[in-house]
């Protein structure tokens, strides 16, 4: 299914700035459908004068009408005369009988969406962007609940809202959607005083839990947050703005060990502030469930910053040791050895940073070509190392021994390939959605009759990129003289993960 930006950018009608404020109206969807006990339809024009569902809602509150979705589809015969006249008029067009719709009877309105152009101004579009569609089931013909009366008014202010370009409000930060509160998890109504005109069941329990043991309704909410929170040092600096309405702001409050997230959205008319919603939410279990993957995600860290010291300290000892041996071979051995647990723990170097478990490999290889200059060095080499394209992001499964196959071969190209002269060494990655490609090229004496080394470095290569990452691996010498390695890497794992 296409998305939401590509359904309104492909009718060619609407500026950026429309899809963006669009997508902002979008994120309060449910909201919306909640409390209006309805489905609601996102429509934009098309080039042929007709409207297309970009966007539709359920409600979570009540049945819905249409089981089948509408994004994508032309608006329907029987609503096209009501979105347009709303489109045209600008103004909220109800229907004048009830709309059938499969033998059912439903009232639909039509809600111009006009965006406004700044935050301090009132200044509006001069035309909608769009039309929301509302559509009511009438066949549940009951005595509503106070709660239904409640939220029903509050879903016609915002669509009000909507059509004066007051909903949603650009000076309301864009927050995390984990936790945000629902209609249905608690909504406290507030006039423009802050005053408590309004609790539903679920939101009194909320304030309960923390401490709170009267009726909101009739109370100033400012007061009370402020009774739960006597004693507490550090409080939110955007608690009162939330708690009175006058900020469409979001935050938390906890007392007795409750933690309960609230949400201000001010309810204007012309402009003018006349109330507010608060949506409030009981969040103990989640904040309990995000501090629990903070301590995780920093002794991850912390663990990985050990093992990094841990594989640098032997690393250390074994350069300590090859400068007391006696012999070059020995020298030579520990040597190698200590530049394989370098490489190793420029990984974890780079893993104790963050708290992703994947890591930029093209940060991790940078640090390891600093090893050629040391390889260089004990050779009497002056080498000129190169790196073009990108390895991209990978999991520490994958870096780990990745970055120890190519020490392997960087060191091997410098080692026995341009040993004693002055030479280059270059190193290309490509990566498409399947492979990752490795060429590692030097202009040095190239392989002897073409013959692949028997040694422990090729070893170790051959382990690493066919065993460990299911790989191939492919030497030959270039035409003149030089050696190319080619390491091809499947990602169909890593795309599946």
């Amino acid at each position: 299914m296409s998305t939401l930006s590509e359904l309104v950018t492909a009718q060619g009608r609407s500026s950026e700035a429309d899809i963006e404020w669009l997508h902002q109206l979008v994120g309060d969807w449910q909201l919306l459908a909640d409390l209006a006990f309805a489905d609601i339809v996102l429509w934009v024009p098309t080039p042929e004068n007709s409207f297309v569902a970009v966007s539709h809602a359920r409600p979570s509150s009540s049945a819905t009408l249409f089981y089948r979705d509408f994004v994508g589809q032309e608006v329907k015969p029987e609503w096209i005369k009501q979105v347009t006249d709303a489109f045209e008029s600008g103004q909220i067009v109800d229907s004048s009988a009830p709309d059938w719709y499969e033998e059912t009877p439903t009232r639909v309105r039509a809600v111009p969406v006009f965006r406004r152009l700044a935050v301090n101004s009132p200044a509006t579009t001069k035309h909608p962007i769009a039309v929301i569609t509302r559509h009511t089931n009438l066949s549940e013909a009951r005595t509503p609940s106070r709660q239904e009366l409640t939220f029903n008014e509050c879903a016609n202010e915002l669509f009000r809202m909507i059509a004066d370009g007051d909903f949603p409000d650009l000076a309301a930060p864009t927050g995390p959607r984990r936790g945000a509160p629902r209609a249905s998890d608690g909504l406290v109504r507030l006039d423009v005083d802050g005053t408590v005109t309004f609790a539903s069941p679920n939101g009194l329990s909320a304030f309960n839990r923390m401490g709170f043991s009267g009726e909101l309704e009739g109370e100033s909410l400012a007061e009370v947050t402020t009774l739960l929170l006597s004693g507490k040092l550090i409080i939110d600096e955007s608690l009162p703005l939330v708690v009175t309405g006058r900020a469409p702001w979001r935050t938390d409050i906890e007392a007795r060990g409750v933690t309960v997230t609230l949400r201000a959205i001010p309810i204007r008319e012309r402009g003018e502030r006349v109330g507010a919603i608060v949506l409030c939410r009981d969040v103990t279990e989640l904040r309990h469930q995000e501090r629990e993957l903070i301590t995780k995600d920093a002794t991850i860290r912390e663990i990985h910053h050990r093992v990094k010291n841990n594989l640098q300290t032997v690393a250390s000892l074994l350069r300590i040791q090859a400068r007391r041996s006696h012999t070059d071979e020995a020298r030579e051995s520990l040597s190698q050895a200590m530049r394989r647990v370098e490489a190793i723990a420029v990984v974890h170097d780079t893993l104790s940073e963050g708290l992703s478990q994947n890591v930029d490999f093209d940060v991790v290889f940078e640090r390891v070509l600093l090893l050629i200059a040391e390889v260089a060095s004990n050779h009497n080499t002056k080498v000129h190392p190169t790196f073009t394209g990108s390895f991209g992001a990978l999991p520490s499964a994958y870096a780990t021994p990745l970055a120890l196959a190519l020490t392997e071969l960087v060191t091997n190209a410098v080692e026995h390939g341009l040993a004693g002269r002055e030479g280059n060494v270059e190193i290309e990655a490509r990566r498409d959605d399947e492979v990752l490609r490795v060429q590692v090229r030097d202009n040095g004496s190239g392989l002897p009759e073409g013959k692949v080394g028997t040694g422990l470095g090729t070893q170790i290569v051959r382990t690493l990129i066919q065993g460990e990452l299911s790989g191939t691996i492919d030497w030959h010498t270039l035409m003149g003289s030089g050696t190319e390695v080619t390491i091809e890497i499947p990602l169909v794992w890593l795309n599946r993960d």
